[in-house]
């Protein structure tokens, strides 16, 4: 099985929003990292994009033990190894690879493949996953299209982790299913605010996330 300890999906859950974002430089990872967390929000997806993704990931667990390191973007076995050296809680995919899969379970990383069809979460299932990454989410149909294709697997109790086309207006709407502990925002770092190093900036955004989520939970 590829099931995510209940204390991090707890975790996931009590959060909300995972902060997605890739990094350019290595001494941004640290202080961006602080900058989310400062502004409530404690779970990050560090998306394996940059050259300096990896070293990044290294130096946000040494510096920020905190954070919930969750590393995006392993298209690999061997990326998946360097992923769970460098200290990372939880790794995810776009895609449902079933190498990268064995690769997470085989050394404990707990992991979630990307699923767009019934085919891909069928396919997850088969391998033992019971937490996917539902990608790209609007573009295939938001929260209607999940809820419609989630149903004839409703009874196997999996979690849906949805990420693409998600922003402070639609994020409510898929964390009131009761299949979605948390979604992925990639819409809180801005760029510019990162260049500039405007860390307040960024910590500003995040907290006008969690601001949102307690009060659509009011509702």
């Amino acid at each position: 099985m590829s099931e995510f300890p209940k204390e991090m999906l707890h975790r996931l859950k009590t959060c909300g929003v995972v902060a997605g974002f890739s990094v350019d430089k290595v001494e941004h990872a640290v202080p961006l990292t602080k900058a989310l967390l400062d502004g409530g929000i404690n779970a990050i997806e560090l998306m394996l994009r940059t050259p300096a993704a990896m070293a990044a990931v290294i130096e946000i667990c040494a510096e920020v033990p905190e954070m919930l390191v969750g590393v995006g973007t392993i298209l690999s076995p061997a990326s998946v190894r360097e992923v769970k050296a460098a200290g990372a809680d939880f790794g995810v995919a776009p895609g449902m690879n079933p190498r990268v899969i064995a690769a997470a379970q085989d050394i404990g990383l707990p992991f979630a493949p990307g699923i767009a069809t019934p085919t891909d979460l069928e396919a997850a299932i088969e391998l033992g996953c019971r937490f996917v990454k539902f990608f790209p989410a609007e573009a295939m149909g938001g929260v209607t299209y999940l809820r419609s294709f989630a149903a004839p697997y409703k009874h196997l109790g999996i979690q849906y982790f949805p990420l693409g086309g998600i922003n402070a207006d639609n994020m409510s709407e898929y964390l009131r299913e009761p299949n979605v502990p948390a979604v992925g925002g990639s819409w809180i770092v801005k760029q510019s605010l990162v260049d500039s190093e405007d860390w307040a900036g960024i910590s500003s955004r995040a907290a006008d996330v969690i601001s949102k989520l307690k009060k659509d939970q009011r509702r």
